[in-house]
């Protein structure tokens, strides 16, 4: 079996020895006779892995005791409008901060549901960096502030959390999630789709915090409404038991792998090496700021966009895909998610030179 290296930016590679477990596990979940596909949510069998699930993604976030821990369906597209639903609570509007594509989404669903203060945007820039805080128009009596740590499509990611005051701060961190250390208690909420570091497509992890609950809008639906999900320990509907499961089996590879501080450390040697490598040649560049570029996802261009086919053709011959960049940037994006070995990296730059040299 030959495995490819895959920089798809999600669904996004698995780790080899998580997917190894799942398969070996397939018809018989330790002995129960079933495959976790098959159990029923409520039997002892699901709640023991979903408990489980939901202990070892608090041991990793350090997540504060006065937190919920939901396990949700629906993406960060669902919960676009889910966090308006629940966190605007009385107030007339939120503040929004538009750094790229999903802080774009997230402003036109919550446009939906109460008012939005667009506080700052880096749409002048073309998305290619984050507005300086000192610029940012914050209302003190907006119900929350909301950011995208880490735009998947242009590549940008907050280096720290803003400081916003007593406003709660809520963060879509779907391509950033378990990548390095957070400071959770900095956040009202954050929320994320499991598709990049966490596990299979379906399931949404969000954390929110205990006070910022049971104020939803009266059209907020059950499924929907945070304090139904955690009053019912994220079982008030089926959940997405498989993805559940296996977001656990990779929660035990993270911590195995020493936790958050080695998942950094081993994340910022391999965006590191590609980076290093970009400012090194004109054959290349990265759009993107350099205080301010994501660990996760790497766009780049070739000084050609002619050559583009090619690149990716040569790329996949060697057996690296979904190099491609998103169709409304254009050019390439890596993405080098947690489950992304230090050797793909490695074997990009190794092309990127091949390539430079045969066509530079």
């Amino acid at each position: 079996m030959t495995r490819v290296f895959n920089f798809s930016a999600g669904p996004a590679a698995l780790p080899e020895s998580v997917l190894r477990t799942a398969a070996a596990e397939m018809l018989d979940w330790h002995g129960s006779g079933m495959s976790v596909m098959e159990m029923s949510h409520r039997g002892k069998e699901f709640i023991a892995i979903a408990a489980e699930a939901e202990a070892l993604l608090r041991e990793l976030l350090a997540v504060p005791a006065n937190y919920k821990v939901l396990f949700m369906q629906g993406g960060a597209i669902g919960e676009n409008a889910i966090v308006p639903m629940n966190l605007l609570r009385g107030h007339k509007s939120a503040d929004y901060i538009d750094t790229g594509e999903w802080s774009r989404k997230s402003i036109k669903e919550a446009k939906k549901y109460g008012g939005v203060n667009v506080a700052a945007s880096s749409a002048d820039s073309g998305y290619t960096t984050i507005p300086p805080r000192a610029t940012w128009k914050l209302d003190p009596e907006a119900a929350y502030v909301h950011i995208c740590s880490n735009e998947t499509i242009g590549g940008v990611e907050y280096a720290e959390p803003p400081d916003v005051g007593a406003v709660p701060l809520v963060a879509d961190m779907s391509s950033s999630i378990l990548s390095r250390p957070v400071d959770v208690a900095k956040y009202g909420a954050l929320y994320g789709g499991a598709q990049k570091n966490i596990g299979p497509a379906g399931l949404t992890i969000v954390i929110v915090r205990d006070d910022l609950i049971g104020q939803a809008l009266p059209i907020t639906p059950s499924a929907f409404d945070y304090k139904t999900v955690a009053d019912n320990e994220s079982m008030y509907n089926t959940p997405p038991t498989y993805a559940i499961y296996i977001a656990g089996l990779v929660f035990h590879w993270i911590k195995e792998r020493g936790g958050l501080a080695a998942m950094e450390a081993h994340n910022r040697k391999k965006a590191g090496l590609l980076y290093d490598y970009l400012d090194s040649t004109a054959f290349y560049r990265s759009p993107v700021a350099r205080d301010c570029r994501s660990l996760m996802n790497v766009p780049f261009k070739l000084k050609d966009d002619a050559l583009d086919a090619a690149f990716l053709k040569g790329a996949e011959a060697r057996g690296m895909v979904q190099l491609k960049g998103h169709r409304s940037v254009g050019g390439m994006r890596a993405s080098i998610y947690n489950a992304m070995p230090l050797e793909g990296v490695q074997a990009l730059v190794a092309y990127m030179k091949e390539f430079e040299a045969s066509h530079g």
